[in-house]
Order: C-alpha cells, then sequence, then structure tokens
C-alpha cells in the first residue's frame, strides 16, 4: 500500500494510519454497526478501508484509488451513513455510478450496511426504467440515492430530486465515468449539491479529469492509493503471437485447450466484439457481447446469463464492463491489448479472486508489442509466451456453460422474490436445491438459472403452475 500526490491541490495521507487488517471496532462506529458487520462477515478492514475510512468519518474529502473488489463500496457507504439521520425523510447521500449494473450492486451493498438503522431507504435512479415509479420511490421519502448521472440530471431537471438536504456526495468509479464521456453531466450534478457537503471520489485509475473534478468540486481532499494486494499472483499469465488472420480463430483454440466455465474477453472496439462473437458463435461457442451501444433489456439479459453460468464467454469493451462483478471467473482473454497498463491490470484482477488462481490469457500482435512492453515495465516482469502449438483440442466437443437462463415475466414491481422463484421450482416443481442456480430479480423481469438437462422441463412447470398465487408466463433465454 501507498499514498501519492499526484495532483498538487490534494494532500497526502502521510498522516493516516493504515491499519491494514485492523478490526471495525477500532472506528468511531456505534455498536449496533459494528454488531450488524459482523453479521456480514465484516471481521477486518481490507486495505482500502483502512486508508479511507478514519478520514472519512472525520469529515474529510478524499481522492481514493484502488482497484473493483477491494471493499470501497463498504469504505464510502459506512462513512455516509454515519452523517444519515434516519428520522429526517430527505436525500443525504447521493451515489453516481458510471453503469445501471454498478448502480444496483452499490444500492444493495449499502441496504446491507444500513440494517444496524431501522427504515433507511435507498433508492436506485438509472436509464431503463420508466421515470414515474422512480419519482414515486422518491415521493415516499429516501434517505440514499444511488444512479447514473443522466438519469439524475433528469430528475433534478424535472423537480423530483432536491438535494438540500444532502451532506455526502459519492463519485464511485470516476475514471470509468469519465470514459463514458460524463464530466459536464457530473458537474451539472455536483453544482446543484449543498457547497459544505463532503465529497468521497473512488477510481481505479487517475486520468486527468480527476484533478480537474477535484479542483473544481472538492475541499482540499486527501489523496490515498492502495496497490493491487499480492494475491493476484494467483493469476497465471500466458502471452501468444498472433497475426490479424488468425486472432479470432486463436480464441476458439484458447477456449478448446484450456475449456474454462466462464470466460470474460476484453476487446479495444465495438467492432471486435461484435466478430468475436459471430466466430465463437459459428463455431458451437455460447458467447455473447457487451459495449455501450446495447439497450438496457439487452443488456440485464447479457448480465444475467453470464453471472448466472448459462452463458460461457463474454466478450465486452473496457468501458461496457467496468462495474461488473463476476464471482468465479476462471479465464481473462485479452483479445486486443490495451495500451493503457493500468487498465490491463484491472482487466486481469477480475480472474484469480478470493483466493481462488485464475487464468489471464493475450493475443499480441507483432504492432501490439510496444503496448506488451509498457505492461511489462508497470508490472515490474517479463510476458512470459506460447507457442500457439501448444494449444490442443480437448475431443471433448464444443465448450457448453453448465445452467441455462428461464427468464420470468414479473419482478420487484409484482413483489416477486427470490424465495418465490425458488419455492416454485423446489416445493412445487419437485427440483432440488442443488439444480437451481443464481435469480436475479430486477424491476420487471426475473432470471433464473437451473441446470441445462431440466431447462424445457422446468420452464414448462413454472408455466403451468403459480408464483406468489398467480400464474406466470416463463421462457428460455
Amino acid at each position: 500500500m501507498s499514498t501519492t500526490n499526484t495532483a498538487p491541490l490534494a494532500s497526502t495521507a502521510s498522516n493516516v494510519t493504515l491499519n491494514q487488517g485492523a478490526a471495525f471496532a477500532t472506528l468511531a462506529l456505534s455498536p449496533s454497526t459494528l454488531a450488524n458487520l459482523e453479521r456480514l462477515g465484516y471481521h477486518q478492514m481490507t486495505p482500502i478501508q483502512a486508508a479511507s475510512l478514519p478520514p472519512a468519518l472525520a469529515g474529510r474529502d478524499l481522492i481514493a484509488q484502488a482497484q473493483t473488489g477491494s471493499g470501497k463500496t463498504a469504505a464510502f457507504a459506512l462513512a455516509a451513513l454515519v452523517r444519515l439521520n434516519p428520522r429526517r425523510f430527505a436525500v443525504q447521500t447521493l451515489v453516481l455510478c458510471p453503469t445501471r449494473e454498478l448502480a444496483d450492486q452499490v444500492a444493495v451493498e449499502v441496504r446491507r450496511l444500513a440494517r444496524a438503522e431501522e427504515n433507511i431507504k435507498v433508492v436506485t435512479l438509472c436509464g431503463g426504467v420508466a421515470l414515474r415509479g422512480q419519482r414515486a420511490s422518491l415521493e415516499h421519502g429516501a434517505h440514499v440515492v444511488v444512479g447514473t448521472p443522466g438519469r439524475i440530471m433528469d430528475h433534478l431537471a424535472r423537480g423530483y430530486l432536491n438535494l438540500e438536504a444532502l451532506n455526502t456526495l459519492v463519485l464511485d468509479e470516476a475514471d470509468r465515468m469519465l470514459d463514458m464521456g460524463f464530466f459536464e453531466d457530473m458537474a451539472t450534478v455536483i453544482k446543484q449539491c449543498p457547497k459544505d457537503r463532503q465529497t468521497l471520489l473512488f477510481s481505479a485509475t487517475y486520468p486527468e479529469g480527476i484533478g480537474k473534478l477535484a479542483a473544481q468540486f472538492m475541499r482540499d481532499p486527501l489523496q490515498i492509493t492502495v496497490q493491487a494486494p499480492p494475491a493476484e499472483r494467483l493469476i497465471e499469465e500466458r502471452h501468444y503471437e498472433v497475426t490479424r488472420d488468425n486472432r479470432l480463430d486463436t480464441v476458439a483454440r484458447l477456449l478448446n485447450h484450456f475449456r474454462p466455465v466462464s470466460t470474460l474477453a476484453f476487446c479495444n472496439t465495438r467492432q471486435q466484439c461484435k466478430d468475436l462473437v459471430g466466430a465463437l458463435q459459428g463455431q458451437g461457442f455460447s458467447a455473447l457481447a457487451l459495449y455501450g451501444e446495447l439497450e438496457q433489456r439487452e443488456r440485464d439479459q447479457v448480465l444475467a446469463q453470464f453471472a448466472n453460468r448459462s452463458c460461457s464467454v463474454l466478450v465486452a469493451t473496457d468501458v461496457a464492463s467496468r462495474g461488473l462483478d463476476i464471482s468465479q471467473l476462471e479465464a481473462v482473454i485479452n483479445v486486443d491489448i490495451t495500451p493503457d497498463p493500468e487498465v490491463h491490470v484491472h482487466r486481469i484482477g477480475r480472474t484469480g479472486r478470493a483466493g481462488e488462481s485464475g487464468l489471464a490469457l493475450s493475443l499480441a500482435s507483432l504492432h501490439e508489442m510496444g503496448f506488451v512492453g509498457r505492461i511489462e515495465q508497470y508490472q515490474h516482469r517479463e510476458s512470459v509466451w506460447h507457442p500457439l502449438s501448444s494449444l490442443t483440442p480437448s475431443g471433448k466437443g464444443p465448450l457448453q456453460p453448465p445452467m441455462v437462463t428461464l427468464q420470468i415475466l414479473g419482478g420487484r414491481k409484482e413483489k416477486i422474490r427470490p424465495g418465490d422463484v425458488l419455492g416454485a421450482l423446489t416445493a412445487d416443481a419437485g427440483y432440488a436445491r442443488e439444480q437451481i442456480g443464481k435469480i436475479n430479480v430486477t424491476e420487471f423481469t426475473t432470471f433464473v438459472a437451473v441446470q441445462r438437462d431440466i431447462a424445457l422441463e422446468a420452464m414448462h412447470k413454472l408455466n403451468a403452475g403459480k408464483i406468489k398465487g398467480k400464474g406466470v408466463k416463463v421462457r428460455l433465454l
């Protein structure tokens, strides 16, 4: 762990005690909050929590640089919840996120951490959902709002969202919001926040726009940088030299050789994503694409299928993939080498999490060797190259995912909960709990993964049965 001061306006964090591995009980948190953290399995602070929570709890503005998956959500959520008055039904915390998926994840985590207090209301405001329902949620009183810049701007412009009581503003994954061209939107929202608020900015990298944001909208921010933990050494990195003509075919060869259950493949452009998905699907692979221009409905379906293991390969651009937190990711393939070494480390860090091992496979042509050299300098180690001739097919046929996704027409609006769907499949339809995978309930639809061999029968049983006493429509994705 280290602290730096690349922005002239930001104080260094040298005066912060970095109690890595220290218990949350060392912080000025209420007994009920500490008890809730214990129930949730939060026993010791991660490096970013140990570095940022003491100054954040003391009211300092922060610029905190740490990778996704480092525990930053709990860091800013705990700081915000301490300042929140549950008896005042007004928006006191606003969290801006680059994508709807990240906003949903953050909202879930804030709700979990807020259980220590009664009746803390968290509302998500993102595109792809009707404004009317979101307006109604705000009218019933919200303490915490989590959302994307565009939709937050929309609610502010219409007068649905009032920020007069705001005391904490969080900019989560600020670098991705800047990458996606949200600087002006972010600035528009921030200008409507009270000037005496606390601002907590979290980012995996430190692009130029971060300093610009800090100079305009933050008060003497403390800058904290937490390096990636040594656990990333569990990732085995392999490089393969390719040409323009054999690059996409090599991805299929890697999949047939290593046979990972779940793979995230990174491309630098939307067109490369489309080309690769077409090539993989043509060879019998279960592959889907994720890029910025997808409609929200399509994006939800793609992410649900990949997260619940009913899609083997997700092909994505960096911007589209940010904010995803996919567990049990066996492999990452860099189909194109990124020119940014920090992005490369972020990509491969998606696998090999929580003490598990992972594979990071990178394809590079001659004109990309300069990018590879930059990454080697950044990581302080040489790349390990393997010949394409070492890739041999297993002879087991096309790689197939273990699960299939069923889509149920109905979600939170119909008061459907994961337990209702699980009950319909186990108690009513007679399946074992082990045959059912991840259940994801969204506003208007529900996705449930079932083992491949029962998918068709399970669909028919759900269509013939009831959930929460009502008939539902179900289809295979």
